[in-house]
């Protein structure tokens, strides 16, 4: 035996028959609230300001990183001819 049903109502009338709260104000809320950070972070997207977040150290570390990777590609260089 086989039974269907269907039924034919909104979220709102679903949500209420079945006991559930209504979240919508709280969700309202939390979007705005998320709007608002977002809104107030946005300076920190611009690309001069992440460089200098990631640059922290300065240009220094980027150069002891630089001098770091020229060594290690030049170490393992044969000796040119002529030289001993």
């Amino acid at each position: 035996m086989k039974i269907t049903v269907d039924i034919d109502c909104t979220p709102e009338e679903a949500r209420t028959f079945f006991g559930l709260p209504d979240v919508q104000p709280m969700q309202k809320a939390m979007m705005a609230k998320m709007q608002t950070q977002m809104e107030s972070q946005m300076d920190q997207l611009d690309p001069t300001e992440i460089m200098k977040t990631w640059m922290t150290p300065g240009i220094e570390g980027f150069g002891q990183i630089q001098k770091a990777m020229w060594a290690a590609a030049t170490s393992g260089q044969p000796a040119k001819p002529g030289k001993d």
